[in-house]
């Protein structure tokens, strides 16, 4: 069972340049040692034939291999537009003529 004195929080707190009161070396040493005590606690759960995970659910990638393929022809790109002029499609105007 780990048990942190009040020597060492008051070590912690040099470390973590934290100034601390006397009332607050003794609060805090039972805080920390709750805490301690939760971890060792968690790792005594876990067993042996149970593999480490970083996720709940295990992650697939859905998305497909990259692979070149061939594209539309012009023709066949335009052949569903409902104006086309030069080889491209056509669309209206939006802007002004620029002077």
């Amino acid at each position: 069972m780990p048990n942190i004195s009040r020597d060492e929080v008051a070590h912690l707190a040099r470390l973590a340049r934290l100034a601390v009161t006397e009332d607050e070396l003794d609060m805090f040493a039972g805080q920390l040692d709750v805490i301690l005590q939760s971890v060792a606690s968690v790792g005594e759960v876990a067993a042996q034939d149970i593999p480490p995970t970083s996720h709940a659910v295990r992650l697939t990638n859905v998305f497909r291999e990259d692979e070149p393929r061939p594209g539309l022809a012009q023709q066949q790109a335009l052949a569903g537009a409902p104006a086309v002029e030069d080889g491209r499609f056509r669309v209206p105007r939006i802007l002004g003529e620029e002077s």
